[in-house]
């Protein structure tokens, strides 16, 4: 089978590599007809993630078809359409039994980490029960693809962890595609304001279309100065960090507003001044954490009643031979206005 195949900081390859098989009775092997590409991955070919290593297999999303399953799988059979979550899970472990999935014993965030991935034409999906799930019918593939990781991650590590209530005012800080789920998500709770921060303008009128209501190019203004003239010097409820960068950090340490809530979701690969000298006194809440998965079921039936129309985050679409072209597009997401990639299989 052909498969995106990491080699080194910098390096990748679309190469002729081995089909996975059944190794443990709680393994599917799925047949990948949609995959995309996360932010992550870039981090990962920049050599941010040392746990990958050369001959890694990327990509922990994507939709597909139950090929094989091991003796202790019950919920799925050959020829079912199925998500695959990017957390895998045992479901009996102690960190499950908290719902915290993302630090599963057996688990966790492993696919295109500790384990060959979802780009490619197959993949191995341990603990096959707790990280599937089943596709229903009328619901759009690209949609559901959004459901893999960015959806979950931007509601649960943004959205729930950052308290969002209605009437608040939220400050979304990068408008990238966690950013938008963020932003798609946190219109469940009915916020007065949610204002979206970013120094590309496609993106910020993608937003605005989205369900911002407010918007901030931080490269042509301050967007600290911006924000509190928004809120009557007040600040914000909620900031949601989706950058992972140091200066996206300080923005949101700055805009909180007493008793607020600062929700990191963004992925830092560098350390970042805390400002406890200013915030000791100011009751806030600070949060980060990985994304469980846990809601993915509720997410699911948003999408089935056509609630969240995740599908419009997707922007471009490839086949999975174009996999390296489809790397260059989203690694210059702002010079070619690109969100999320669809990556289909041509079987």
């Amino acid at each position: 089978m052909k498969a995106l195949v990491y080699r080194g900081p910098g390096k990748k390859e679309w190469t002729e590599v081995e089909k996975p098989k059944v190794l443990k009775p709680t393994d599917a092997i799925i047949r990948i007809t949609k995959t995309t590409i996360c932010g992550t991955d870039l981090h990962i070919l920049k050599g941010d993630v040392p746990a990958v290593t050369p001959g890694r297999i990327l990509g922990h999303e994507g939709l597909g078809i139950v090929e094989d399953v091991g003796e202790g799988v019950f919920n799925f059979k050959k020829g079912d359409s199925v998500l695959i979550s990017c957390i895998t899970s045992c479901g009996k472990c102690t960190y499950c039994k908290k719902q915290l999935y993302a630090h599963c014993t057996d688990g966790g965030w492993i696919l295109g980490h500790k384990i060959d991935g979802t780009q490619a034409e197959y993949v191995r999906i341990p603990h096959a029960d707790n990280s599937l799930h089943k596709i229903p019918p009328g619901v759009k593939d690209e949609a559901l693809l959004m459901l893999s990781d960015i959806l979950p991650t931007g509601f649960e590590i943004g959205v729930l962890s950052g308290q969002v209530k209605p009437g608040d005012s939220v400050a979304i800080i990068g408008a990238g595609p966690v950013g938008m789920a963020t932003l798609l998500t946190a219109q469940f709770y009915s916020p007065a304001k949610i204002i979206l921060v970013d120094i590309d303008p496609s993106r910020l009128l993608a937003g605005q279309k989205l369900g911002a209501t407010d918007l901030v190019d931080s490269s042509k203004v301050n967007a600290v100065e911006a924000i509190k003239k928004m809120t009557n010097g007040l600040g914000v409820d909620v900031a949601i960090e989706a950058v992972g960068v140091p200066a996206t950090f300080d923005i949101c340490q700055k805009i909180i507003a007493p008793g607020g809530h600062i929700a990191n979701v963004g992925v830092h690969g560098k350390s970042v001044e805390f400002h406890l000298e200013d915030l000791w006194i100011k009751n806030i809440t600070i949060t980060t954490g990985l994304v469980s998965t846990y809601s993915t079921p509720m997410l699911l039936e948003t999408l089935k009643s056509g609630k969240v129309e995740a599908d419009k985050l997707v922007t471009h679409r490839f086949k999975m031979s174009e996999m390296i072209k489809a790397y260059e597009i989203f690694a210059n997401a702002g010079k070619e206005q690109a969100m999320k990639m669809c990556i289909s299989a041509e079987i």
